[in-house]
Parts: structure tokens; C-alpha cells; sequence
């Protein structure tokens, strides 16, 4: 599919951006990979330590159209994984989680779609499931502007993808708890019950991938994914590096859930299980108000919701081995 192709990937210094683009590097032959986002450093860093003359880099932001349309022609293929994901940031500025989450996706696809770009997948949460913080809901907001617009894209495919916890990404919980493990410190946990979807960023590679080969308009992929209480997280850690630090509970923070979900009933009444993979497909209803409000779906009583506190549960042997998947673990560890 790639052979050849161009390939955008907005927020391509993030986490999942740059894991992006090391797989291309290395199975694909595509054409051009240009990286777009506003952080020049993380650019320039990229840009000496690969020396790949089909990187190509972009400095831009996703709100400003303009920019987004510099860097849009001739792309058959875009990764939009620019977004702002920091759960405390979002609550104190939820208007600029929606200027980049919504607004700055809206732009991306819209600009596709008028340099008739021939695929896009656009990257979601599942905090964007029963949404309860900003990040969420933007990022739900997002998912309903991607379906909307596939209706209407006559020559651009526009998929999304949803995806849980990506283990030691920027932000998340397991550098923390190393660091607080090196440095002698407690291992602050907010609820030793609360669970969390753990996938590496090569499963969420994966998860894209999958979306842009299975794709119709409008679609969302989630990716099946074990989970584990953050207590086993905490203990699998202290075993790994074998070290005594104390285990300390510090309360749920604001914004944050028992469990986290990656189908709704809802979805789960239509998702097509393939698998490794749900695929749940795009709403088709108009504005024919009867199909909303005087027709029911029965099927939605008896269904469950997808969530980490009902998915495959890890213990802490578990735990352990798809840790020790992390290079950043195995580097520590000085495991080959």
C-alpha cells in the first residue's frame, strides 16, 4: 500500500508519531515521510540522529490551516497524531484542547480532503469513551468531525482508531514510577484498584496500520488489549528492578477514572469483532428524527461495554513479561 507513497504524520516528534516512523523506516518502502509539528528541537534532534533524506520536516500547528496546507499536497497517507493528551492540562485549558483536538483535526481533514489525500486515520483515546475530563470530550468531539466528514469524502478515506494506556509514552505513569524506584522514593498510587488498558507502542502501530488496510468511511478500530490494576503495575515494577520501596496511596486525581472503556454499549450492539480488533462502524442515519426518537435498538440492553476492568486481566508474572517488551525497560534492566 505504501510502495512509493508520501506519507504525513501531524505531531510526528510525539510518542506515537516517532514509533511511527521508525517502523516505516525500516519495513516500508514508501516514498517521503514529512514530519509536521511545532516543536522545532524534537525536529532538529530527529533530523541529526537519522540523517534519512526522506524525512522531510515541517514546523507548523494543526489550528492554523494555513500551515496545515503547506505541507498537505501531494500526500496519499496521513497519521494525525497531533493532539494535546495531558489529562490535568486539558481540565485548566479545555479551550485549547478543543482549538487542537477538534478544531486542529477539523483542519487536518479538511485539507485532506481538498488535496484529495487518499487515506487518513485519525488517533483517539479511550478517554474519549464516557468521556469525564476535557481531554476526553475533545477528543470524543474529534471522533464525531472525523464521521461526519467521511460522509461527505468522496475521494478520501477517513478512519479513526482508539487506543488505551501506551506503555512508557510521554506523560505516562511507568517513567514515574521508575524514577520514584531509582531515586529511593515511595511509589505514589491513586487507587490500587483502578485499572488500566496496557498496549505497547507497537501494538498502537499495529492498531493504525490494521485501520488503513480494513478502513471504510467512518470507521473506528480499537484494538483488543489486556489490562492491570495499577497496584500490579506498581508490584511487577518493584519485582523487575528488586528494590523494597514503599507503596503509597495517594487518592484518584481530578479527572481520572476507576477503569477506563474502549467500546460503549452502544457501539458494541453494532462492532464487528474481528479478532485482535473491534471495528466499529460509522453511524449512517440523517436527519430522519423518527430513526433517533421513535425506533429503539434492543440489542443495546443486552450487550456490555469494552472496558479495562472486563477485558483479559494481567497478574503481576503478566505484567512483568509485556513489560520486559519496553526497550526503554530492557535498557535499564540491561537486558538484551
Amino acid at each position: 500500500m505504501f510502495e512509493g507513497a508520501t506519507i504525513l504524520i501531524t505531531g510526528g516528534t510525539g510518542s506515537f508519531g516517532n514509533a511511527v516512523m521508525r517502523r516505516f523506516l525500516k519495513t516500508e518502502n514508501f516514498g517521503e515521510i514529512r514530519i509536521f509539528s511545532r516543536d522545532e528541537k524534537k525536529q532538529d534532534d530527529i533530523r541529526k540522529s537519522l540523517n534519512d533524506p526522506k524525512l522531510k520536516f515541517y514546523i507548523g500547528d494543526v489550528r492554523d490551516k494555513r500551515s496545515v496546507d503547506n505541507v498537505m499536497h501531494g500526500v496519499d497517507y496521513i497519521f494525525h497524531a497531533a493532539a494535546l493528551k495531558q489529562v490535568p492540562s486539558c481540565e485548566f485549558f479545555p479551550m485549547e484542547a478543543v482549538r487542537t483536538n477538534v478544531m486542529g483535526a477539523e483542519n487536518v481533514l479538511d485539507s485532506a480532503v481538498q488535496n484529495g489525500v487518499k487515506k487518513a486515520v485519525v488517533l483517539s483515546t479511550d478517554k474519549a469513551v464516557y468521556p469525564i475530563n476535557a481531554m476526553g470530550m475533545s477528543k470524543a468531539l474529534m471522533e464525531k468531525v472525523m464521521v461526519a466528514k467521511s460522509r461527505n469524502a468522496v475521494n478520501s478515506m477517513l478512519c479513526g482508531t482508539r487506543y488505551g494506556n501506551v506503555m512508557a509514552s510521554r506523560g505516562s505513569v511507568i517513567p514515574l514510577f521508575v524514577q520514584q524506584i531509582k531515586e529511593g522514593k515511595p511509589i505514589t498510587i491513586t487507587d490500587p484498584n483502578m485499572t488500566r488498558f496496557m498496549m505497547t507502542l507497537e501494538d498502537a502501530v499495529d492498531l493504525v496500520l490494521f485501520a488503513y488496510e480494513k478502513g471504510e468511511p467512518g470507521d473506528i478500530f480499537v484494538q483488543k488489549a489486556p489490562a492491570a490494576t495499577i497496584e500490579v503495575l506498581a508490584i511487577a515494577l518493584k519485582e523487575l528492578y528488586n528494590v523494597s520501596n514503599e507503596i503509597q496511596i495517594i487518592g484518584t486525581r481530578h479527572g481520572e477514572k476507576l477503569f477506563e472503556s474502549l467500546v460503549n454499549r452502544e457501539e458494541m450492539a453494532k462492532a464487528y469483532d474481528l479478532g485482535d480488533y473491534y471495528r466499529i462502524p460509522a453511524d449512517t442515519r440523517d436527519l430522519n428524527y423518527g430513526l433517533y426518537f421513535s425506533q429503539g435498538e434492543s440489542k443495546i440492553s443486552t450487550v456490555e461495554e469494552y472496558n479495562s476492568h472486563n477485558t483479559t486481566r494481567l497478574d503481576v508474572e503478566g505484567t512483568k513479561k509485556l513489560l520486559l517488551k519496553l526497550e526503554f525497560i530492557r535498557n535499564d534492566l540491561g537486558i538484551e
